[in-house]
């Protein structure tokens, strides 16, 4: 893990109601919010007043993975922000998050990115998900009930070959529907596990590999996704074929290789 700083403690340390008074989460249970940034000054800081919005006094980490924009700056006036001196790239951003989550004995870490894609009300959606059929992931995804945005024709083919490599190798974690999903719920087992190891290269179908061959399970819920605010996809037009290429790679050698 690159060094990192961290900087700004708003939301993120406060339990408040709708009405302004304090407030348990969950019960006992202890909630972070982990959202991994790269240049997004334009969207987190209307994302974290969504995510105010709630109500729900959710604890938040802001993982301003290298920006060259002020997205620490507005990120720390409502969150706290934990600043990587170097971009790693969406892996080594969501881990950072865990590493925090594991140290600071959070019962759960919810992934949901900071470009404004992702509804916080769904949060909600992921965590009654849990109280009923407990997992240690749970995935939003676009592909249950087929809500709002789900990406371009090309990239979903490539998302249909890659759930077919993960539900036809690995068996008993659940069947997924939405792999390459960027909203998901970890429970402690899962944040003990990718703690420890959590893949840099196409992090959310990998890690759900990693995760299914060491027998951690998986459950989806439905949410509805939206467009992105601000900035665009690194893996759109030719890059998808490559992208799926590459994943369904990984995923076979996940497959080949003992869990350690």
């Amino acid at each position: 893990m690159a060094d990192m700083g961290m900087v700004g403690s708003g939301l993120g340390s406060t339990d408040t109601c709708h009405d302004g008074a304090a407030a348990p989460q969950h019960g006992a249970s202890r909630v972070l919010l982990i959202i991994p940034c790269f240049n997004e000054e334009a969207s987190i800081g209307g994302l974290l007043g969504e995510i105010a919005a709630t109500g729900c006094g959710y604890h938040t980490l802001v993982v301003d993975d290298g920006s060259s924009d002020t997205t620490a700056a507005v990120a720390g006036c409502r969150s706290r922000v934990a600043r990587l001196a170097q971009n790693l790239g969406i892996g080594g951003a969501v881990q950072t998050g865990i590493k925090y989550a594991a140290r600071q004995d959070f019962d759960f870490c919810i992934q949901i990115d900071g470009d404004g894609q992702h509804d916080p009300r769904a949060i909600e959606t992921l965590l009654n998900a849990y109280r009923k059929q407990p997992s240690n992931i749970t995935i939003g995804s676009r592909f249950i009930d087929h809500a709002g945005f789900c990406s371009t024709r090309m990239r979903r083919a490539g998302i249909r070959l890659i759930v077919l490599a993960l539900n036809g190798l690995f068996s008993g974690g659940g069947r997924i529907t939405d792999p390459t999903s960027g909203m998901r719920l970890m429970d402690r087992a899962a944040i003990e596990f990718f703690a420890k190891a959590y893949p840099t290269d196409f992090p959310e179908p990998i890690s759900l590999a990693w995760a299914m061959r060491a027998g951690l399970t998986v459950n989806e819920v439905p949410v509805e996704m939206r467009a992105r605010e601000t900035g665009v996809s690194s893996i759109d037009g030719l890059k998808s074929a490559s992208y799926m290429i590459r994943v369904l790679g990984y995923i076979l050698l996940a497959r080949l290789v003992r869990s350690p």
